[in-house]
């Protein structure tokens, strides 16, 4: 069964990342607000989608790599991620972020 990867944030560190996960053969579901980071990922083998939200739908697994705290706090609970995705489903943020956010971040989940 292949691992269905949301993967959000296709810049510098998260394509990369997202294209290794592709070329080990996982399904990788990506998004970025960069129309040049979706065309890089998507010549890597990544499934480009039209929103967050998409990229997270069917995902067992939704990664995050964003620039800063407040685009992790504004996608998580702002945006809606987590009600995209299906119960079950594990979320990783690789984001440089501090405490306060990761927390917050956490909170939001576990409600």
């Amino acid at each position: 069964m292949t691992t269905v990867i949301g993967f959000i944030g296709l810049g510098h560190m998260g394509g990369p990342m997202a294209a290794n996960l592709a070329a080990a053969g996982h399904r990788v579901l990506g998004f970025d607000l960069v129309p040049e980071a979706l065309a890089t990922a998507a010549a890597a083998g990544v499934e480009t989608v039209d929103s967050a939200r998409a990229a997270a739908a069917g995902a067992d697994v939704v990664i995050t790599m964003l620039p800063a705290g407040r685009h992790v706090l504004a996608l998580y609970q702002d945006e809606g991620l987590l009600t995209a995705a299906r119960a079950g489903t594990l979320f990783i943020d690789c984001s440089t972020i501090d405490v306060a956010d990761a927390r917050a971040v956490h909170a939001a989940a576990a409600a």
